[in-house]
Order: structure tokens, then C-alpha cells, then sequence
């Protein structure tokens, strides 16, 4: 059978799955064969590091647990005619879900609300009013899948949707050629772009002070996404009002200033965590690794090799 790496951790059904077409080897093993590899399957934290990938000169294809793809280096891959794929849609409205439970989070003061009631502190007197997630001015930086998910979703809170992108698409919602200018327009800032060098620190210290000290941003894209060091300067000033954030910049870590603050909502990087959405996601790594052993197409390819499929 064909020799497959694995970079970081599979389910139990991935691998019974993978183990009926290929020899599975580990990239923490000591050592394996990387003359013999033809396919990895990784994720979008890990990637597949810059070594790896040139050591193993007979890899054909990189099969990507995760919509994110920024830590493979997809420029070297296509130039070298190996495809990658990921997991678009089969995440998209858990993303969606995971975004508008932030936004309820930080509007309705859940967090605070919740360790008030659980605490005793009601019996001593009432929680302070919050502010309605209902009638908001909402920016969307990223419309792709997810991005218009979220709008689908925000459609029943009566949300006026504003976006931004490289291109201007052909959808009913305020386009905004400057990230700065729909910052100042709106009151709520989702991050749902790519990372990548092209969107690296692209919220930075300009566009949060244009969102302004009552703006809220949410960030569900890439930790890169956001200049985190301006956004804690920010929050701490009261340049910017709230921040509710499922990424970080150097994950696991969180800046003990994020964790301090009562006017921010932290998440594990948990937007697509459900046993169904992981699970999908799951099966189309395979399914993809699988067609390409048995047709050399796959399902899902990134849009930079995606000229290699078949």
C-alpha cells in the first residue's frame, strides 16, 4: 500500500479508514520513509513544515483537516505539482453558530451574567442592564462561505450588513473598499478572512480606533488576522469598546491582559468543535485522500492547485 504521513492527530475512524489504503507512518516517530511518501494528512495549525514537504520528494498530495490552510505553503506545493485540499462548507453554519454566540455573549453580558447567577450574587441585588445584539450596524471582513453564513444568520436579528473584500460581489449588503471606512460605519467588526501574508495584522490599531470605543470586534478567522498587541492597547485605553475572540495569534496562549478584562469573551478556537462538523470534516479528509489514490482528482482542492486536479 501507499505510504501516507500523518502530522498531528486523526480520529479513530479517519485511521481505520486511512489503514485500508495506505501504511499510516507519524511525523513524531523517530524516523520514516520520506522517499516513500506520496500523501499527508494534516491540519491547518500544524501545516506541513517547509522541510517535511521538501524530504519527501515523491508527496502527491496534502489532504488538510480545516478550512484554513495558511501553514502549508500552497505556492511551493503547486510549483512542485502537489495538490491540497481542505474542508470547505461541511463547517460553514457551525462557524456561523459559533459567531453569533459570541456576539450574544459579549451584547447580553453573558459571562458576567451567568457567574452573577451562579455565584449567590442575585440574592444581594439584580445584574446591570446589557446592550441588544438586535438592530446593529454589522461589518463583515471575508464574504466567502462562511462570511455569508453569518450574514444568513444575522438575518434574524434584523442586522444591516456592511462587507468587506478585494472584490465587490454581487450580493444585497454596503460594500466598503476601505476595511478603515467600514470599520467607522459599523458597530460590530466580524473577522472571518483567511490568514496569510495577504490579511497578516490587516486589523490593526487605525481600523479598531475607527470601530471606536462603544464597537465591538469578533474575531473567528486567524489569530494573524488581528494586530493583538494594538487590540489589548486598544481595549485598555477604552479606544475600543468590547472584543469577543475565538483566535489568537499564538495559540494556546492568550494574553493574560484578554483574560483580565470583563469586557472581552475568549473561546478555545472552538468555532467548528461539534462531534458532527468534526466528524464530517473528518470523513472529507479522507474521502479526499482516497479519490486522489484511486482517480487522482479530489473533491476539495485549494483554489492555488486546483489547476492540478486531474
Amino acid at each position: 500500500m501507499p505510504d501516507l504521513l500523518q502530522i498531528g492527530g486523526i480520529t479513530d475512524t479517519m485511521r481505520d479508514r486511512l489503514a485500508e489504503h495506505f501504511t499510516i507512518h507519524k511525523l513524531s516517530e523517530s524516523a520514516y520513509p520520506a522517499d516513500a511518501i506520496t500523501h499527508i494528512a494534516t491540519n491547518g495549525h500544524d501545516g506541513v513544515p517547509a522541510d517535511v514537504m521538501a524530504a519527501c520528494p515523491n508527496l502527491k498530495m496534502v489532504s488538510c483537516y480545516g478550512v484554513g490552510y495558511d501553514a502549508i505553503d500552497t505556492k511551493a506545493a503547486a510549483e512542485c505539482g502537489i495538490l491540497v485540499t481542505h474542508t470547505p462548507d461541511v463547517l460553514n453554519a457551525e462557524v456561523a453558530s459559533t459567531t453569533i454566540l459570541l456576539m450574544l455573549a459579549s451584547f447580553r453580558n453573558f459571562l458576567h451574567d451567568e457567574a452573577h447567577a451562579r455565584s449567590g450574587d442575585w440574592e444581594k441585588g439584580g445584574a446591570p442592564l446589557s446592550r441588544s445584539a438586535d438592530n446593529r450596524r454589522v461589518g463583515i471582513l471575508g464574504l466567502g462561505r462562511i462570511g455569508q453564513a453569518i450574514a444568513d444568520k444575522l438575518e434574524a436579528f434584523n442586522a444591516e450588513i456592511h462587507y468587506h473584500t478585494r472584490t465587490k460581489k454581487d450580493v444585497p449588503y454596503t460594500y466598503h473598499a476601505s476595511l478603515t471606512e467600514m470599520a467607522s460605519a459599523v458597530e460590530v467588526l466580524i473577522c472571518i478572512t483567511p490568514g496569510g501574508p495577504s490579511t497578516h495584522r490587516i486589523v490593526n490599531e487605525e481600523v479598531m480606533n475607527a470601530l471606536g470605543p462603544e464597537g465591538t470586534l469578533i474575531n473567528v478567522s486567524r489569530g494573524s488576522v488581528v494586530d493583538e498587541s494594538a487590540m489589548v492597547q486598544a481595549l485598555q485605553d477604552g479606544r475600543l469598546g468590547y472584543a469577543a475572540l475565538d483566535v489568537f495569534e499564538a495559540e494556546p496562549k492568550i494574553p493574560d491582559a484578554l483574560k483580565s478584562m470583563s469586557n472581552v469573551v475568549l473561546l478555545p478556537h472552538v468555532g467548528s468543535a461539534t462531534h458532527e462538523t468534526r466528524a464530517a470534516m473528518g470523513a472529507l479528509v479522507v474521502d479526499n485522500l482516497i479519490a486522489h489514490l484511486t482517480t487522482d482528482k479530489v473533491h476539495t482542492p485549494v483554489p492555488e492547485t486546483a489547476h492540478l486536479n486531474g
